[in-house]
């Protein structure tokens, strides 16, 4: 008859094997892992309908007995099974990579919070997202929350759901405007998107609606994730919506709320107070108190983190950015391109001269001689394009211009189509439009199909830009750099595309622009690695947001230039940034030397904006008023002949123009800001000495980069598949042939598609082109749950052994090292609520003649795991050896019940530490089960010389 009451990390013995109890079982279904399987393996079953007993690990015996080798691949085995591992965090036995140090300083404050409500502002690069991802994790697997949402622009809705599946193992559901009637449909009317879906990511352009967002707040998750924070706090209808919508969210004191931005005070002093109020409401009154002594401000230090690149150096943890080598590069207009780009210029300053200003007709006439100047600097293509589309002029159905009475809401509604078509947005909000707009005019068909055949004959080889691009590219690919080249408009990366691949056929050239889903971008991008060509992408800004492009790129080329300088960075942020294996990054400007339209932009926009970044280390955005701004300055160059290339010509330019000048002023004004918000809001209280105690602590338990690459090594090689190191960086994983001696394993590998396996890497970055090889990928789980299958079944004890014996010179008393497994309850009790955790650690300890008992140090217990035979051992001394410590067993379990409530007492001082606002809501307890498991016994006999 069955027993029905087995708690948490009992193991018990069902359909001829055994298992470890879960913490979600129940009397009436028990949910089980098999032991030496993962979690991969977990099933439940029925006690009322079959026969599940109580059993205890069975210890090793003689003839389990193996090389000391043997028992080094047992022992990191185990160790890299664990997910529920014992320490400071519950998280990091179910993460797909290992956490810098000072990237737990979010994690750490969140902990320490009741109501997590965290601005993490650190600078582009630096790893937001995953400092984001790693609170909810941790959050999760303490069973403090049950569902999390992340709401982001439409745009980077994959790059989270990549990012959470990849790296976090957690598989969240993508809700906007073209997947929420799918999801939505079949739902009962009282259930949710969100009460079915528990990890959601949420385009902020879809729930800002207030029909939706009523209902989002009544089902809205219990944390929340706000990635670009600030485009949820500044002034207009947009941000007013998705401001709305965050300080609903907000209203409820007990919902965990992190939000993420890297400009949270970029010179606008309402939306940093707004996104402030977020956090605490009282917040709002930093605004009057300069005293950094304020019980204010030190309040805020607990929820505000912020960290420039250079704020990382104190870390000490080798360079985990690379140097950003900048440097600029010019073409000159010549030959027909010349003589066509200056037609188009003066066609366009004649347009601008027809009308009075201020009319529906002038406002037409100024968009399409903007566009044409923008598609005309970007390419023939584009001009192309521009001159044969019409502007959209939002006609009255009738197809007849406005009435007089109606011209001020149609050159409003002109006035939003063409900043987005035609300049880069606010940064608010950057345009992702790549389509090139509209310029072509009713009454002037004939002069703009005379500029179309010109260029249509134009041919590529006498278009001096991209003649030059390919003069300065070519030093560039032959260094080893693999760039991203930008550009405005899809027919300006269709076009250089083209030709790039026709003029370095060694290369991989693709492009990727707005035609295409963000899916389909970033599945583009990844086919990449199936090429044995080195990689060269042409991209529109649909790629310079939210994609990481670190793993197959370290070179930027600005071959239009932005007329925003946030877009600047974010393109280079692309690439420049957390994950970048190469030591140094290009970023080269790209620009025409007597194109009066790039002389402008470069001369009062992106000069201005990289002389603050340098003073300040960060980015301080255009104000507001920028795209006014970028056409007063078109303005200038429309209405004046001349180079506005030099200096002398820009200061003109100012002198003549209050716009520009007025927006000089406001952009000063916002730098003073910036640094004075950076010098009273920074927040560094979390110093490396208060970290990197917690980091080491969690990596003992589970395993670092060098444990995993130590034990798929020596298992591929012991299975007899080694692995073959590689020039340029990772190994050749040769998988197939675990066939010949271990199908079992072959088959395993091959159900969970790990065969086409074939270059691997064990640090991330990863090498190019090889797969990341992390403590929780497949490959490592599959390895580890087979070896310990052989273990306990004793099968090949020269393969993996649970006992040993052996001569050696690097001990100096016979000393006895016993590999355990303590298994913990970790029960959390709250006001509604008890919730039991299992902790799980594999342990080495020795034991020495005197039969002192001590838990080994990482390092040490891999040095004695290591340890090189002197000499030969003969069967029967290995079997006296062996028989004298497995017939202590039983005896010692009060030695290893010791220990495993140390171990427990311990476990429960990390959680509390880390955890130390759980003490408002409820307590931990944790209890240690017995019998500690006895996972193998090597003894070492000191080999000493006689004198």
């Amino acid at each position: 008859m069955s027993e029905h009451t087995f708690s948490p990390g009992s193991v018990v013995t069902a359909r001829g094997r055994e298992w470890i109890v879960l913490p979600q079982s129940d009397a009436r279904l028990l949910h089980l892992r098999p032991l030496g399987g993962g979690d991969d393996a977990i099933t439940a079953l029925l006690p009322e309908l079959e026969p599940i007993h109580s059993a205890s690990f069975p210890p090793p015996q003689v003839m389990h007995s193996g090389t000391q080798a043997a028992g080094l691949l047992l022992r990191d085995a185990l160790m890299l099974k664990l997910r529920a591992g014992a320490g400071p965090f519950r998280s990091f036995g179910n993460i797909a990579i290992e956490p810098r140090a000072y990237q737990l300083v979010p994690l750490m404050m969140a902990l320490k919070l009741e109501t997590i409500r965290l601005l993490i502002a650190d600078d582009v690069g630096v790893g937001k997202t995953i400092e984001a991802s790693l609170i909810v994790r941790e959050m999760l697997d303490r069973a403090e929350i049950n569902r999390f949402t992340v709401l982001c622009p439409p745009h980077l809705c994959e790059q989270w759901h990549e990012e959470l599946k990849e790296r976090f193992h957690l598989d969240a559901t993508i809700v906007r405007s073209t997947t929420a009637a799918r999801l939505e449909r079949g739902l009962l009317q009282d259930r949710s998107i969100f009460t079915e879906h528990p990890f959601t990511i949420v385009s902020l352009d879809y729930i800002k609606n207030k029909t939706r967002r009523d209902a989002f707040l009544l089902h809205c998750p219990e944390f929340v994730i706000v990635d670009e924070a600030h485009t949820c706090a500044r002034s207009g209808m947009g941000p007013h919506l998705r401001y709305g919508l965050l300080k609903d969210l907000a209203a409820n004191e007990a919902r965990h709320m992190v939000l993420l931005t890297a400009t949270p005070h970029s010179g606008d002093e309402e939306a940093f107070y707004n996104l402030l109020s977020l956090l605490k409401p009282e917040f709002v009154d930093l605004r009057t108190i300069d005293n950094a002594a304020h019980p204010l401000r030190q309040a805020l230090a607990n929820h505000f983190v912020q960290r420039r690149r250079q704020d990382i150096g104190e870390w000490k943890e080798g360079n985990l950015f690379p140097d950003r080598l900048t440097s600029e590069a010019t073409y000159k207009l010549t030959g027909e391109w010349n003589a066509i780009f200056h037609d188009v210029l003066e066609y366009a300053r004649e347009l601008v001269s027809r009308e009075s200003e201020g009319t529906f007709k002038a406002r037409m006439n100024w968009w399409a001689a903007l566009a044409l100047l923008r598609c005309i600097s970007s390419s023939p293509q584009a001009a192309i394009r521009a001159l044969n589309t019409r502007l959209d002029n939002t006609l009255s159905p009738d197809g007849k211009s406005p009435d007089e009475e109606d011209q001020r809401c149609h050159i409003e509604a002109l006035n939003e189509k063409g900043a987005l078509s035609v300049l880069d947005g606010t940064d608010d909000n950057l345009t992702l439009d790549d389509v090139e707009p509209g310029a072509a005019q009713e009454e002037d068909v004939a002069i703009l199909k005379r500029l179309i055949e010109r260029a249509k004959h134009l041919k590529s080889g006498n278009d001096p830009k991209l003649q030059t691009l390919k003069q300065i590219i070519k030093p560039v690919l032959d260094e080893g750099y693999n760039p991203v080249i930008f550009c405005r408009y899809i027919a300006t990366a269709e076009y250089l595309a083209d030709e790039l691949n026709s003029a370095f056929p060694q290369r991989e050239v693709i492009h990727v622009t707005g035609d295409l889903t963000p899916t389909e971008r970033l599945e583009r991008i990844e086919q990449l690695k199936e090429s044995d060509k080195a990689p060269l992408l042409v991209a529109t800004d649909c790629l310079s947001e939210g994609v990481n492009l670190q793993e197959q790129f370290n070179a930027v080329i600005h071959y239009d230039l932005s007329w925003n300088p946030t877009r600047h960075e974010q393109r280079e942020g692309r690439v420049d940034r957390f994950g970048q294996k190469a030591k140094n990054v290009k970023a080269l400007m790209y620009y025409g030397e007597e194109n009066p339209v790039d002389g402008a932009v470069l001369q009062v926009i992106l000069r201005k904006a990289e002389s603050i970044r340098k003073a300040l280390g960060v980015t301080v955005p255009m104000p507001e008023e920028g795209d006014r701004a970028e056409q007063a300055l078109m303005k200038a160059v429309l209405l004046r002949s001349g180079n506005y290339i030099g200096s002398k010509g820009m200061d003109d330019l100012f002198a003549q123009d209050a716009d520009l000048q007025a927006l000089d002023a406001k952009w000063e004004s916002a730098r003073e800001k910036a640094r004075r918000h950076r010098t009273l809001f920074a927040q560094n209280r979390l110093k490396p000495e208060d970290v990197l105690p917690e980091w080491e602590k969690a990596f003992a338990v589970l395993g670092t980069e060098e444990d995993v690459k130590r034990f798929v090594l020596n298992a591929c090689e012991r299975l007899g598949a080694p692995l073959k190191s590689l020039k340029q960086g990772g190994y050749q994983a040769p998988l197939p042939h675990f066939g010949e001696k271990h199908p079992g394993l072959r088959d395993r590998l091959d159900a969970a598609g790990l065969l086409a396996l074939k270059h691997i890497d064990f640090y991330y970055p990863s090498a190019l082109k090889a797969e990341f090889i992390h403590r929780t990928h497949p490959l490592v789980s599959h390895l580890a749950d087979y070896l310990a299958e052989l273990a306990m079944s004793g099968e090949d004890t020269k393969l993996i052994a649970r006992a040993g014996a052996l001569y050696t010179k690097e001990v100096e008393t016979r000393t006895v090292i016993y590999l355990l497994r303590i298994r913990s309850r970790l029960i959390l009790k709250r006001t509604l609520h008890e919730c039991d955790l299992l902790a799980e650690e594999a342990l080495a300890i020795a034991i020495n003649a005197d039969n002192q008992a001590s838990v080994i140090p990482k390092d040490q217990a891999l040095k004695l795991m290591q340890a090189s035979v002197s000499k030969d051992m003969c069967k029967e001394a290995k079997e006296r050896e062996l028989a004298e410590e497995l017939n202590q067993l039983e005896e010692k379990q009060p030695m290893f019940r010791s220990l495993a409530e140390a171990r427990a007492k311990q476990l429960l001082a990390d959680h509390r530490r880390t955890r130390e606002a759980a003490q408002a809501k409820g307590s931990y307890e944790v209890k240690p089960q017995f019998p500690v498991d006895v996972l193998g016994v090597y003894v070492l006999i000191p080999d000493l010389k006689l004198f």
